[in-house]
């Protein structure tokens, strides 16, 4: 059972989430507020956050260079599950996202639940010593 953050600002689209991951066997704690939710991953220690890029008052992509600006923080495994798409982010999109370490990228609109359920399973894996 992993602890999973997410922070989604769809209340239906969480509360899905929330319960399809609870019934994978997770703990799930879900926020809206990007702040709050910085607040929460210092004091829950979460081992997978899922994340949507459009955010309540904050850019996804700016909450995503404060969190890996935290040594504690930087191996933290993230999902990105937005509706913004990789053109939409535009060409410099992969590099960014290879940069901040981004486990996996799933585009609302083309993923199913078992997408991204498998997505989260390979997430928690152990990272290979290399």
């Amino acid at each position: 059972m992993a602890r999973i953050l997410l922070i989604e600002a769809d209340r239906v689209l969480a509360t899905n989430l929330q319960a399809f991951l609870k019934a994978a066997g997770h703990q799930v704690e879900w926020h809206v507020d990007p702040q709050v939710a910085m607040d929460a991953i210092d004091k829950k220690k979460p081992d997978l956050l899922i994340l949507d890029l459009l955010l309540a008052g904050r850019s996804g992509v700016e909450f995503l260079y404060e969190l890996r600006s935290y040594p504690d923080w930087q191996k933290l495994p993230i999902i990105v599950f937005s509706s913004v798409s990789n053109r939409e982010l535009g060409q410099s999109a992969p590099d960014a996202l290879k940069q901040l370490d981004i486990a996996a990228y799933l585009y609302k609109p083309e993923t199913n639940l078992s997408q991204l359920a498998a997505a989260v399973k390979q997430a928690l894996q152990p990272t290979p010593v290399k």
